[in-house]
């Protein structure tokens, strides 16, 4: 996972320079195809005249037609923390202790690789678009989550670990309304995005850390729902905003002890 946040980081860095490279492009383009009029006093006092004259106008004027787009993308680049939400509460109902987590260590990372969609206008458009979402909870206790078993089971192990993360992999389908303020005198822009989410489960995994077996991974859907349903608000200005995702399906499926258990995630949203 730090391998992939890196290539993440790398990635936006160099759309994020690109992207300047074709604002100054356009900027210029603007600056020597358009004028404005400037009101000039000749002169001191009321009854100076007063003439105008044109000077190029180094306002950005950006206007989109309406229409349809699909294409391959690298954007909506979530990084942020994940929440357990027990019938309403952040505190594990005693059932789910086994899953008392670090919260600060419990992340969520997501983004998006297709989409398709129409614009109205330069204001508003929506899309369906389709990415990856991983759920990374880091688990307090030395326990391992069991494979193949009729609902969610542990055990509790007598060595212990540095890292013991229990995480689930989605893929995400969100349809986005989007909605975004004209242009200021930067070519920047403040934008709101939200809409829901279905997402479908890719794999569970167990991955753990100790001294006495080395790094070790366990692969299973591990009563992760396999059908998620949920919302999503994004609010940013330029590239980078914030994003908050509640899910309104359980996390777990066939494990009635889990029942209410849902997932909350909120951080920082970059490329939106």
């Amino acid at each position: 996972m730090k391998r992939l946040i890196f290539t993440i980081i790398i990635c936006l860095a160099a759309s994020t320079t690109f992207a300047q490279t074709n604002s100054d492009s356009t900027h210029t383009s603007a600056d020597s195809g358009r004028k404005k009029h400037v009101r000039v006093k000749l002169g001191v006092g009321d009854d100076a005249p007063v003439v105008a004259v044109n000077q190029p106008d180094t306002a950005y004027h950006a206007h989109k037609a309406p229409g349809f787009s699909f294409g391959v993308t690298f954007s909506r680049i979530d990084l942020g923390l994940a929440t357990l939400v027990d019938h309403g509460s952040f505190t594990l109902s005693p059932q789910n202790q086994f899953l008392s987590y670090r919260q600060w260590k419990t992340s969520n990372v997501g983004f998006d690789v297709v989409q398709f969609g129409y614009r109205f206008n330069s204001a508003f458009k929506i899309y369906v678009s389709g990415g990856f979402d991983w759920t990374l909870i880091r688990l307090r206790r030395d326990i391992t989550i069991q494979r193949n078993t009729p609902v969610l089971t542990y055990t509790e192990d007598d060595i212990h670990y540095s890292k013991n993360r229990f995480s689930s992999s989605y893929l995400r389908i969100p349809l986005s309304f989007y909605y975004r303020s004209h242009e200021d005198d930067r070519g920047n822009y403040f934008r709101v995005v939200a809409g829901p989410e279905i997402g479908v489960l890719l794999n569970g995994r167990v991955k753990q850390i100790s001294e006495e077996n080395g790094k070790q991974k366990f692969n299973d859907d591990y009563h992760f729902t396999r059908l998620r349903k949920g919302a999503f608000v994004r609010v940013g200005y330029g590239i980078m905003g914030i994003y908050a995702k509640y899910y309104f399906s359980d996390m777990f499926e066939n494990s009635p002890a889990q029942n209410g258990l849902r997932n909350f995630s909120f951080g920082l949203t970059l490329g939106f």
